[in-house]
């Protein structure tokens, strides 16, 4: 175990862990919502449309991993985008994954409570849904602050756990059908359009997103040049082929997997019974679990970085006595996550954490490209340890992709990203002020 000197954070997550953080990054509330919300758009072509959103978002992380390959510190795509884009881009990306991030929990929270209320009768109260958040995202807390191991180890164990439900229902699911045929008829689709298929593709941002925040952590990666690409390559395409196949079992299990609020556990329901749903019920709480205690291990690296440079409050940038992490950041993303929960719906948190994400893909996919005009003329800047094949044409793909989808955003949205850019300008003036902090 090594030691990041300009720091102090420990370098103990190795390859696979780091791989575990960026798919429990993805995996999370996402694919048990997936075939309704698709369905709807979609038809029984859903399967197909999830499968190319997936081949889509790839695009977007082939671009973060040239990308994430130049770096060893912590900050994900605030410390990309700074580098490249200079301190005002970053400061306003740092805000927009921070809103990001608050937000998903925000959302999950809240749909944790809602599947928990199958085996706790009116757990929706004001108190015993306060006190459920509380317990959640509090007692994460408190395991993170003792130490990244056991956040990044915890993870990698609820990984596995919450994964194992999906492929086997996954595939139990294709051989059940492959032998016994469906079990109910299939219901006619809905027209499709080009409308349509872009509707789809964002809303399956949500579900593909979250891969940018498993690498905020590279700060305590052993060697985070090199096993970034690796763990972001092998998280999104485990998750095109685990979403595909779910999309296709609950589309042939189910006559119309729209008209279910619970699709996947509608469609164990349908395939064994009884029993089935409550297995697939339990999964849904575990897989939303585990996105919390990745969400716990990698988002609060992203406040400490930002005032490791000196453009948030010093305090942020606290590390533990004892335990070296950063427990102001632990601390304050979570008191940030229970508020957000407690006061906003998840809808509302959900679209907003969709709209927020465009902004930190697009601005990734142009740093790829300003970062390799740089090589061989900037000495500070490391080369990539992961060169993009084709490289350039990959990030016009990508911004081109994020700019396309911001078009479908509502004026409810937009007033919300005004007032965030706004406030974050506010931040980067205050913040000229002070000398910046270089990593």
């Amino acid at each position: 175990m090594t030691t990041t000197e300009s720091t102090g954070l420990l370098r103990s997550i190795g390859r696979w862990a780091l791989a575990g953080l960026v798919l429990n990054g993805i995996i999370g509330s996402g694919v048990y919502g997936l075939p309704t919300l698709v369905a709807a758009k979609l038809g029984p072509l859903a399967w197909v449309g999830v499968l190319l959103a997936g081949l889509a978002m790839g695009i977007v992380v082939a671009c973060f991993a040239e990308v994430a390959s130049r770096f060893v510190g912590t900050g994900g795509p605030y410390l990309y985008t700074r580098t490249a884009l200079g301190p005002y881009v970053g400061l306003q990306i740092g805000w927009l994954h921070y809103l990001t991030r608050v937000a998903s929990a925000a959302t999950n929270a809240n749909l944790f409570v809602i599947y928990l209320g199958e085996f706790v009768p009116r757990i929706d109260g004001v108190l015993p849904k306060t006190l459920a958040i509380l317990g959640l995202l509090g007692g994460l807390a408190a395991i993170n602050i003792r130490g990244v191991r056991y956040g990044a180890g915890f993870n990698s164990v609820t990984t596995v756990v919450k994964i194992v439900p999906l492929v086997v229902f996954a595939l139990a699911g294709l051989l059940v059908i492959g032998f016994t045929g469906r079990p109910e008829p299939a219901a006619a689709g809905p027209v499709l359009g080009l409308g349509s298929w872009v509707e789809a593709l964002l809303i399956l941002v949500f579900a593909y997103g979250g891969f940018e925040s498993g690498v905020i952590a590279l700060g305590e990666a052993k060697n985070p040049a090199k096993d970034a690409p690796f763990a972001l390559f092998v998280a999104m395409g485990s998750c095109m082929l685990l979403y595909t196949a779910v999309q296709l079992v609950s589309s042939l299990a189910l006559a119309n997997p729209a008209d279910h609020a619970r699709p996947v556990a509608a469609a164990a329901r349908a395939l064994a019974g009884p029993t089935g749903a409550v297995v697939m019920t339990l999964g849904a709480l575990l897989s939303l679990f585990g996105w919390f205690v990745g969400a716990m291990v990698s988002t609060p690296r992203l406040t400490y970085a930002m005032a490791e440079q000196g453009v948030l409050p010093t305090a942020f940038g606290r590390l533990h006595a004892e335990y070296r992490t950063p427990v102001v950041s632990i601390a304050a993303f979570a008191v940030f996550s229970v508020v957000l929960a407690l006061s906003g719906g998840f809808l509302a948190n959900l679209t907003l954490s969709v709209i927020s994400r465009l902004g930190i893909y697009g601005c990734v996919c142009l740093s790829l490209i300003v970062l390799r005009n740089r090589d061989g003329r900037d000495p500070s800047l490391a080369p990539a340890q992961f060169r993009l094949p084709g490289g350039p044409l990959f990030a016009v793909l990508g911004i081109g992709l994020t700019a396309m989808l911001a078009t479908r955003m509502t004026g409810r949205e937009a007033v919300i990203m005004v007032i965030v850019i706004g406030l974050a300008t506010l931040n980067w003036f205050l913040a000229r002020r002070k000398p910046a902090v270089v990593a």
